[in-house]
């Protein structure tokens, strides 16, 4: 049998909880097999999907790979491929010292994935029975959005080669999450422009969620814009070019010659807005376990313990069982209410909670996915489990008392944890979960937010205490029906209760990722 080629390749996804997405970046997988067929080409995910990456590392190592080169299945350069990849990357160079490790880089805007956008608009085009000439045409741009500029930055740079070099009248760029314009605010820009055809394309390396959003989205806009002919373009998915372009950056890896845009990189220099990101480890953000929703995954990436409670915490929660009759309490949401009746010190206050349908669960997995908890004021934060935060590497942001945060709201008008809520939105998007323990004004804020800017946290939490507009931001919350909330009605409340949810969404999370790790059910 003859030796294997001297390096191996390990295509590294995302993954995402829509089977069709996994099931395209296994077609390119094939795909990037076929065209080096004699090579050690794996393949795994950072979450949702098996295998994982440090799997897929380990099936190239066990073939006989003494040089593996880990290349990104990502568009382009943002949090995943500077952060998360790198992160996993250090972790398997501790595991396998004697196994030589290298990076490629993301895609970017290589040539060959123009080409592939380029045949994705002229089969748009062609579905459509009218002939509108090119300079006649808007081209809408939909990139996937990131907290990262550099990266959003090269979906209006892709935009402009393709306005140039295709000959289209105008080109726009939107968003379908975390960055703005978003979608709908993109359509309605471009329908404003009074060109007769607006064709959509959605620089999407697979189809799954965010795919179906920008159809469905250019199917309204056709509805409610007749006079414009909306056309949707494919996304890049399974394509002989964008396999090539994986070989290509393994090479480059493998050669040292992988590039990234260092100079505008906020991890490296002091970008406007960012300075707080220059240095910021290379760690991630999707949790302990890998392939949490893969189908039979029971591997966790380290070893987690269930939480372990304090023998008097253990036996106050016997006694609270004890207090009532728990069945009317759904049993997703028994265990963080029996946490606030803890941190009460009476049951009284179970009748007065409202937990929308799926919010805990929401949460845990939030929560498991590693996303941003917001805070309104200090004292929520503190009031978190530092070993749970430790052991999960859960990030929390508070922002009441930044410069910025005073700055705006001195010159917005409105009090200092309103303006938190405010740049959390600006800084997270949607990838946080939103808890709230002293200030009903934060609640105010974050329920304008999310009717008026399409703001999606995760959860959001709004439990505070006092007497000025502290019932009517509850009411308000309860009713603000497009994501999922814990609040509750009345006076009662405060920073420890914000606390002590978020406390028992991350053991939740804590104990399922505990009974993945040991090989049993969550």
């Amino acid at each position: 049998m003859s030796a294997p080629p001297p390096y191996a390749v390990v295509l590294a996804a995302h993954g995402s909880r829509d089977p069709s997405s996994a099931a395209q970046f296994e077609q390119l997988a094939a795909q990037v097999r076929a065209l080096d067929p004699g090579r050690v080409i794996t393949h795994g995910y950072l979450e949702f999907n098996t295998p994982t990456i440090d799997e897929a590392a380990r099936q190239a190592i066990a073939a006989g790979a003494h040089e593996v080169v880990l290349v990104p299945g990502v568009l382009l350069a943002a949090t995943h491929a500077k952060n998360d990849l790198p992160s996993e990357l250090n972790a398997l160079r501790r595991e396998f010292p004697e196994v030589a490790f290298h990076y490629g880089a993301a895609m970017d805007l290589h040539p060959a994935l123009l080409e592939v956008c380029r045949e994705r608009l002229i089969e748009a085009e062609a579905t459509s029975p009218a002939e509108v000439r090119r300079d006649q045409t808007a081209l809408l741009l939909v990139g996937r959005g990131t907290t990262d500029p550099d990266a959003n930055g090269d979906v209006h740079k892709l935009a402009r080669f393709l306005e140039e070099g295709l000959g289209y009248g105008a080109s726009m760029v939107c968003y379908t999450g975390t960055a703005a314009p978003d979608l709908p605010t993109g359509l309605a820009r471009a329908a404003r422009l009074g060109l007769p055809r607006v064709v959509v394309l959605p620089y999407l390396l697979f189809d799954g969620v965010l795919a179906r959003r920008v159809r469905d989205a250019v199917a309204a806009a056709a509805e409610r814009w007749t006079g414009t002919e909306f056309l949707s373009a494919g996304h890049l998915g399974p394509h002989p070019r964008v396999a090539q372009v994986f070989l290509e950056r393994a090479r480059e890896g493998l050669e040292g010659q992988g590039h990234m845009n260092c100079s505008l990189c906020k991890y490296r220099v002091r970008v406007v807005g960012y300075e707080a990101q220059v240095g910021q480890p290379q760690v991630g953000h999707h949790g302990a376990v890998r392939g949490l929703l893969g189908a039979g995954e029971a591997q966790a990436r380290v070893s987690i313990p269930a939480y372990e409670p304090h023998p008097i915490e253990r036996q106050s929660f016997e006694i609270i069982e004890t207090l009532r009759d728990w069945g009317a309490v759904h049993p997703a949401d028994r265990y963080a209410t029996q946490r606030l009746v803890h941190t009460a010190g009476t049951p009284d206050i179970v009748d007065d909670l409202y937990f929308s349908p799926g919010a805990t669960e929401a949460g845990v997995r939030a929560i498991l996915r590693g996303l941003t908890v917001v805070t309104d004021v200090t004292m929520v934060q503190s009031g978190l489990k530092r070993e749970v935060l430790q052991t999960l590497n859960v990030p929390v942001w508070c922002g009441v008392h930044d410069a910025e945060t005073h700055l705006l709201s001195r010159e917005a008008g409105i009090t200092r944890s309103a303006a938190g809520l405010r740049r959390a939105f600006e800084k997270f998007g949607n990838d946080c979960v939103v808890a709230i323990g002293d200030a009903p004004t934060a609640i105010f804020e974050a329920v304008r937010l999310i009717e008026e800017r399409h703001w999606r946290p995760a959860l959001v939490i709004g439990l505070p205490v006092g007497f000025v507009g502290t019932r009517e931001s509850k009411a308000a919350l309860r009713a603000c029906l497009r994501v999922p909330r814990i609040t509750n009605a009345g006076t009662r409340g405060g920073s420890p209760w914000a606390s002590s949810v978020v406390n028992a969404l991350m053991i939740e999370a804590q104990n399922r990722l505990a009974a993945v790790s040991a090989g049993t059910d969550a």
